[in-house]
This record gives C-alpha cells, structure tokens and sequence, in this order.
C-alpha cells in the first residue's frame, strides 16, 4: 500500500503530451472542424481529468486509465460538439401558458420571422430617405402605423415597457416626485419593482391611498409644486378584491391636467385590440380616449409583437422623451422594427386573430384542443402501452402578467407511469431534441395543445414514446 501513490505518479506521468496527441490523425481532423484553440483547450482539460483519476486510483488504476485514453477521441468530440452547440434553442411549449416569460413571451408569426430573417442579412432603409438620399428617420419605420391604430399624436418604441416607463419618468419627473398608488407598486418578474424603476428614472416616490383603496382626493392632497407627474400602474399578475376602490381614469386625468401634471399609465401586457375572453383588460385606444397623456406597454404580450416598450400619447410627451439622450441607450434595432412593423400591420388589416400566434391560440376552444389531444393520447398509447394516457379537462392561462385570475377551458394530455414519476418524465422531455416543457400537476406528466403548433404534435408524439419506453 505504501507504493501506491508512487504507482499513481507513474500512471500519471504515463499520459501523452498535448502536442503528442495533436500529431494524431483524429485530433487533425477534430482541429480542421472545431480550430486549433478550442481542440487544445478541451484536450488539456481533459488529460487533466485523467491524471486526477489516476492519482485517486492509487497503484490499481492500469484498466481505468487505458479506457480513459481509449475513450479520448470519442469524449473530446462530444465536449467540442456541446461547446460550440448554442445555448438558445427553440423548445416545444406544452405548458398551456401562451405567453410563458421563461420561454421567450410571444412567438412570431411565420411572416414576421421572414421579414426579420431578410433585412438581418442584408442592408435596409433603417436611417436613410430613399427618396431624396439624405439621412433619415428610424422613427418612421413601425410608429407610423402605431400611431394610426391608436389615433395616437405620437409614439416612442424602446427596448421594453420597463425602459419606456424609465425614459418617461427621467423625461417628465427628473428630480420631482412621482405620484402612485400604495396598491399599484408592484413587482414584476425578475425582482423588478416600480420603486427601483423611479429612482433611476431619477425621480422620488410619493405614495399615496392604501393597499386596497385609492381616492381621488388622495391624489389631490399630494398635488404640489414637487410633483412632476401621476403615474397609474396596472396590477400586471396579482388582483386586490373585495374592498377596494380606485377612482375613475377620467377624473384623475381630468385632475392631472387641471394641475398641469402630466398622467402616465403603465399598462403592461398593452391590448391593442379586444380579444374575446379577456373582456376586463384595457386597451390602449381606451386609457388614451380616457385623457391619459402617455400610456406605456409591451410589444411581446398581448399585442403578440417583438421585445419592445410602446409608449403613446401626446406628440409634446413623445418628442420630449425622444430628445432625452437616455432614448439613445434604450432605443431597438431594426430587425425589432421590422417584427413590429409586421405585427402592426396585421392588426391593422384585421388578420391579427389568424396571424398572430399569441392571438390564435387564446381563441382556440376546448372542444378543437380536445380533439388534438385525444389523437395524441390515443398515438402514444398505441406506443407506450405500459403508460396511463388520459384526456381530462383543465385550464390554460395567458402568461405574462395579463388576466393574472382568468383560467381559459382546454383539453389536457395527463400521462402517469408505474415506474417512472412525473418529475423524471419531465426531465426526460426537457433533454430531447427539442426540448419539451410540460407541467406536473396533481402528481401526474400534463400537457396543453394549445401552446402546441400543429407541425409540432408529431416531435412532441415521439418525445413522449422515448420517454415512456426507455428510448
């Protein structure tokens, strides 16, 4: 035993040198795909995987490093395939929440992927008057036809709502306060809160009403020469009920610009227009016919658009954020110009509910979810006999902050197995490729058809077969 660690120092000097193993035919071949740096790099980290397992083998560790030599081309091919593989994939979304944040909010449609995909790879018009050759107006692009749907005087697109509540509050309310509602300061994903978005707006809070209630004359007693706005935030994923009270939007835009303050809504997830089932959300039209002066709100939610924050309202407010250099840093790109642009142009043709994925899968009924969903289970049984596949009923959700309490009826795929737990299942899917991401509920694998494009029931059908079967 006492020669042990001298056998592991042989063993470990026994190994090949890097440029030893460079010279060799299969490392050439690796280097000519992957670069010489990468292959070096994994090479190195790998020998020196092999020598600590050779100083834990002591003096018994011959056969295990002779299959780790062995197994070196294999297992640096795999390394070098995983690293230079990408890190975003497309997934299939079998949750039943339409706009899911985690999975990337709002699909395009198939027409905007295209136009993004052709002005990615090529030169555009983004800053240039085709007309007379002089520079031109990224502004132009998409805000023209925002600012039609709406009735809008103007309009700012920025990289998301958030940015476009920052600019509005740095432009309006620097150094001033800003009036909300103590029921109105939330908190959205990833710990963002209204507060923190005020104070780098540069701005401070003032705070009025109680969680649940509201009035317009606490808005009033905070009026002052400090106040450089009122700002009206909507609840995105919570619902205070029972006793409340808020007060109307008209009067406490009426009270912001008898006070010649301007009122600025922020309205999350942002309907452009109604879409049946969500009859309690506020369109943008509505809080603007209201006498809100700016409304804020995102592009990749209910509108069904790109990452992007909308804001819309009164040219003076626009122009003003547009010449505040924090517009620069917040501003998008064009291939966001060219999604939006898209999208708008669908609502304003009147396809948005056939075009618009977010849009056509709220509208999707149980009964045509149940249909797909009873050809899929009935497919996999055939497959997987060993598995219990079932129809049930249950309720899919609209995601994203919006109708945080609404449940929508759809048709779910509940699967169970006698060895395998719901858990494992889903971690079984979420490895394949592509990945799938269902939900565990009420101990059982339970999949929603309507966050499911139609061409992705068959890779879906075969994820759950290799999963069911061991494959």
């Amino acid at each position: 035993m006492a020669d042990a660690p001298a056998r592991g120092n042989d063993l470990r000097r026994g190994l090949p040198a890097v440029d030893e193993v460079l010279r060799q035919g299969w490392a050439r071949s690796l280097e000519e795909r992957h670069g010489r740096g990468p292959v070096v790099s994994h090479l190195r980290a790998l020998l020196d995987e092999v020598r600590s397992a050779a100083a834990r083998s002591g003096g018994s560790g011959e056969a295990e490093l002779g299959r780790l030599l062995a197994g070196l081309p294999d297992r640096l091919a795999h390394r070098l395939e995983r690293a230079e593989a990408p890190s975003l994939v497309s997934v299939i979304n079998a949750t039943g929440v339409v706009i899911h944040t985690n999975l990337g909010r709002a699909p395009l449609s198939r027409e905007a992927a295209a136009r993004v995909a052709e002005l990615a790879s090529s030169y555009s018009n983004l800053e240039f008057d085709l007309e007379t050759g002089d520079r031109g107006d990224r502004e132009g692009h998409s805000e023209t036809r925002l600012r039609e749907l709406l009735g809008a005087e103007g309009t700012v697109v920025v990289n998301n709502n958030a940015a476009a509540v920052l600019l509005a509050v740095n432009t309006l309310a620097e150094g001033r306060e800003v009036v909300v509602s103590r029921g109105e300061l939330v908190e959205i994903g990833g710990s963002f809160r209204i507060p923190d978005v005020l104070k780098k707006g540069g701005a401070r809070l003032r705070e009025v009403g109680t969680t649940n209630r509201t009035r317009l004359s606490d808005y009033r007693a905070a009026l002052g020469p400090e106040t450089g706005l009122l700002l009206k935030v909507h609840p995105s994923n919570f619902r205070i009920v029972g006793f409340t009270e808020s007060p109307p939007r008209k009067e406490l835009a009426a009270l912001a610009r008898g006070a010649g303050v301007p009122l600025v809504e922020d309205l999350g997830s942002g309907l452009l227009v109604p879409i049946p089932g969500l009859a309690g959300e506020q369109t943008v039209a509505e809080s603007l016919a209201d006498g809100v002066d700016l409304v804020t709100f995102s592009g990749d939610k209910l509108l069904g658009g790109p990452q992007a924050g909308l804001a819309a309202g009164r040219k003076a407010v626009a122009d003003a954020m547009r010449r505040n250099p924090l517009y620069r840093a917040v501003r998008v790109d064009k291939m966001t110009l060219a999604a939006l642009d898209v999208v708008l142009a669908d609502h304003q043709s009147g396809r948005n509910s056939a075009r618009v994925p977010v849009q056509r899968m709220l509208a999707l009924d149980q009964e045509a979810l149940r249909s797909r969903a009873s050809v899929l289970a009935g497919a996999v049984r055939a497959e997987a006999p060993q598995a219990r596949i079932e129809v049930v009923d249950g309720a899919s959700a609209v995601g994203g902050g919006a109708a945080p309490a609404l449940e929508i009826p759809t048709a779910l795929v509940a699967v169970t197995h006698a060895l395998l737990g719901p858990d494992r299942l889903a971690a079984g899917l979420r490895a394949g490729a592509p990945p799938v991401v269902a939900r565990v509920a009420d101990e059982r694998l339970v999949l929603d058809l309507r966050t499911v494009k139609p061409e992705e029931e068959e890779p879906l059908r075969r994820a759950l077969v290799r999963v069911l079967t061991g494959g």
